[in-house]
């Protein structure tokens, strides 16, 4: 009798999580019942759910416009702003030429709306070109994407700059050369674009840099430009540059916290004194430029 019993409690456990199992894949294929992952979505300015990542082609060159690919960022959810971009004063553009995705973009974007930009004209190419990564930069408040097709190529070389002796040098070689030559042809369509827009400050900027204005009441960027003196042209922002302290990271906005002072933040004799520590080998200082960025 017990023997009996405990065969009949075995096949109850046996058929009981099968039961279970046929269930619930009828209800979900009738559409009773919902994926606990597709009610949350990371929702942006006018989409529904994020894209799947797009594969792009490999290249002999590093990819100088989009650098970081990882999808971990944790994305904010209905980010929206209680101003237009027209209320704002003054006026700021940032112009990039970039291929990175969204996982790199799309918090950069959110970074200076927070503390003042209200439009972006974006060049695009690669796999920020691509539509489910074009699409979404459409749909946000203030942002212009600019597709790089064989009609924009003709009017650059149509551009002022075109015949320019200190632009013609980096023609026809290729990686950052090329980049430069690009960033350089945009950059003087964006002043164009900015202007008819009504802009007041124009910025280039890549998307794996951010603008940091310290010091400033609320580290907003529009305070800093808005005391700016009537008769300055130009603000120079001193670059620094992240120094990498391991080599697993994943988000370097959010990670990296050491850096490189520009020289012209640093007391001469500590900067000449600790360069060869610095440089590690390397004859620059920076491992890039160390010019900082403009605001015009």
């Amino acid at each position: 009798m017990a023997s009996s019993v405990q065969s009949f409690g075995s096949r109850l456990l046996t058929v009981l999580p099968l039961t279970l199992a046929v269930f619930a894949f009828v209800l979900q294929w009738r559409g009773g019942l919902n994926d606990p992952v597709t009610r949350w979505s990371p929702e942006f300015p006018g989409m529904a759910s994020l894209p799947g990542p797009v594969l792009h082609a490999s290249s002999d060159c590093a990819d100088p416009l989009g650098r970081s690919h990882s999808p971990s960022f944790p994305y904010f959810r209905d980010w929206k702003f209680d101003f237009s971009p027209s209320d704002l004063t003054p006026k700021i553009c940032i112009q990039t030429s970039t291929s990175a995705g969204l996982e790199q973009t799309l918090p950069w974007i959110f970074y200076h709306k927070v503390i003042g930009v209200s439009n972006f004209l974006l060049f695009l190419e690669g796999k920020a070109a691509s539509p489910n990564v074009y699409k979404v930069l459409e749909t946000i408040p203030g942002v212009k994407v600019i597709h790089r097709t064989r009609e924009l190529e003709e009017q650059q070389a149509k551009s002022r700059i075109w015949n320019e002796t200190w632009l013609s040098s980096f023609f026809y070689k290729p990686c950052n050369y090329e980049l430069f030559v690009k960033q350089s042809l945009n950059m003087e369509m964006a002043i164009i674009m900015a202007r008819e827009a009504g802009m007041d400050w124009i910025i280039h900027l890549d998307t794996d840099e951010l603008i940091y204005p310290a010091g400033t009441r609320e580290y907003s960027l529009r305070h800093l430009l808005s005391e700016v003196p009537g008769d300055a042209d130009m603000v120079v922002f001193p670059n620094y540059e992240s120094s990498v302290e391991r080599d697993d990271v994943k988000e370097p906005f959010s990670e990296v916290s050491m850096f490189k002072k520009n020289y012209d933040h640093l007391p001469k004799e500590v900067y000449f004194g600790n360069y060869r520590d610095a440089t590690r080998g390397n004859p620059n200082y920076f491992l890039t430029y160390g010019n900082g960025k403009s605001a015009a």
